[in-house]
């Protein structure tokens, strides 16, 4: 008897035992698997080409560093654009720096281009506030952002995704970012779509006749194609088991892994006067890669669009329609709005300080005791458009709001920047707009506002619109009209969209 009892004690241990091991390997905080799971982190760096319409016109660089207690991920982001006959060139240098379970803890952001030189810093304090910083000209401005979770990046998503074994088709992962690009936070939603092989080059040989650098050698990759929006637009791209992208591809746009020499020496050798100068004369109907205003078309547009047909990629049609008269005038609530699932179209964000004092006193000044959300919008609308003189941004500044409301002076994003900040100021749901804008016969970027009435209304305070005529082509919600979007946004725009 006593035997059989010691037997039975020694299984029991041994199920306790196996029980714990399960628990400890399996229930353990996501925290704590990532964590075990990232010191599998290979440092290096990767290198990519970005591509429109088979046309290199940037290059990026992804450089990964393993330290004792943390991960450091910097990234460069380089492209040029060509607009009536100028090559304009936009980089973006971001430093961030990882807990072991990947984590954002630290960021630094170097942006120089169209619209202005600006240094971003962020830092994370728990997982409840994200402090960003930005110094433009001289001048200081800190947003805190409130976090209900972990914050990360979209180049980091891919590694959130490989080391937190998400790496299954059909599985989703839902993910809080801060784009260092467009300084904005958003939810987004990765969703595991498939599995292939993908073949990258990984050397090459310089072809003495062309002097351009051509593939050498090649490596197979195994990749999953993840379906998301982490730059704000719907994207396919595909990673590998190592959480590193391999090919992000879309119409025409393509960021493509390669060998150093095909996406640096390529790029810095390529004639550059060229491409320029066949930009110098767009024909009609081609995107000018820059606002209205910068390429010199008068300040106001012709009259109103109601309506307005468009085939996109040269097979899709899509119609545009001026939202009515009455839904833009309705008003089904009082300001301020108290609807949760609007809360994040109020809320201060970077460049958008609407609870900075000087901005809730102007919209006070402003709108007085009006708490109709429509007739608030109008007034609101009408005192930008009339307030804000329309020229380039003055100097290298960025479209801060309170910046505006101190200089009276920008385009369409300095006007579009204020106007929201006003309108969440006074409790009025706002959030930015960019994309195009239909003018004299050619694309134009542009920026705008939507407000929230009984539903989300085009505004352009600008061209003092409520609603925004049909010739407003929307692309990315939350993002103003900057060049740091233009690879993307034109690539999903080859060939140029077709008005009927």
């Amino acid at each position: 008897m006593n035997r059989r009892r010691w037997v039975i004690a020694i299984l029991a241990a041994r199920v306790l035992s196996l029980g714990w091991l399960v628990k400890r390997e399996v229930f353990r905080p996501t925290g704590a698997r990532l964590a075990a799971a990232a010191l599998a982190v290979a440092p290096g760096a990767l290198f990519y080409r970005l591509d429109v319409g088979g046309q290199q016109i940037g290059y990026s660089s992804t450089t990964l560093d393993t330290l004792p207690d943390s991960i450091r991920v910097e990234t460069v982001y380089v492209i040029d654009v060509a607009a009536l006959g100028t090559l304009r060139r936009t980089s973006v240098r971001s430093t961030a720096m990882l807990s072991r379970a990947l984590r954002l803890a630290s960021i630094v952001t170097t942006f120089d281009g169209g619209l202005g030189q600006f240094v971003a810093r962020g830092r994370v304090f728990g997982d409840s506030v994200f402090s960003v910083t930005i110094v433009s000209e001289g001048d200081s401005q800190m947003t805190r952002i409130p976090l209900k979770g972990p914050i990360t990046l979209p180049t980091l998503l891919p590694l959130r995704l490989a080391f937190g074994g998400e790496l299954r088709s059909g599985r989703s992962y839902a993910a809080r970012l801060f784009d260092p690009l467009l300084l904005t936070t958003r939810d987004v939603t990765a969703q595991v779509a498939s599995e292939s092989t993908l073949v990258v080059s990984d050397s090459a040989d310089l072809d003495s006749t062309t002097m351009v650098w051509l593939p050498e050698h090649f490596d197979t990759v195994r990749a999953f194609r993840i379906d998301h929006d982490a730059s704000g637009v719907p994207t396919s791209s595909w990673i590998d088991a190592q959480g590193r992208l391999v090919l992000t591809s879309s119409k025409d746009f393509t960021i493509e892994r390669a060998a150093f020499e095909i996406a640096y020496e390529n790029f810095r050798r390529r004639d550059t006067a060229r491409v320029a100068r066949n930009s110098a004369a767009p024909a009609p109907g081609e995107i000018v890669p820059v606002t209205a205003l910068a390429a010199g078309v008068r300040a106001d547009p012709a009259p109103a669009r109601a309506r307005m047909r468009v085939r996109m990629h040269g097979r899709d049609t899509l119609e545009l329609v001026q939202a009515s008269a009455a839904r833009a005038h309705a008003s089904p609530y009082r300001l301020p709005s108290t609807d949760t699932a609007l809360a994040r179209w109020l809320a201060p964000e970077p460049l958008i300080q609407s609870r900075n004092a000087r901005i809730a006193a102007q919209a006070r000044q402003i709108i007085g005791r009006e708490r109709s959300p429509s007739r608030v919008a109008e007034l609101l609308l009408h005192w930008v458009h009339q307030s804000v003189q329309r020229s380039t941004p003055p100097g290298g500044s960025v479209p801060s709001a309170v910046k505006v409301l101190e200089t009276r002076r920008g385009d369409c994003n300095e006007a579009t920047t204020l106007f929201v900040a006003l309108a969440r100021s006074a409790g009025l749901p706002a959030r930015t707009v960019g994309g195009l804008l239909y003018l004299d016969g050619r694309f134009y970027y542009h920026a705008w506002a939507e407000v929230y009435l009984s539903d989300w209304v085009p505004v352009d305070p600008t061209f003092d619109q409520l609603p925004a005529d049909a010739a407003h082509l929307p692309i990315a919600i939350g993002g103003l009209a900057r060049q740091v979007e233009l690879v993307p946004l034109i690539g999903r725009l080859k060939p140029p969209p077709e008005v009927l």
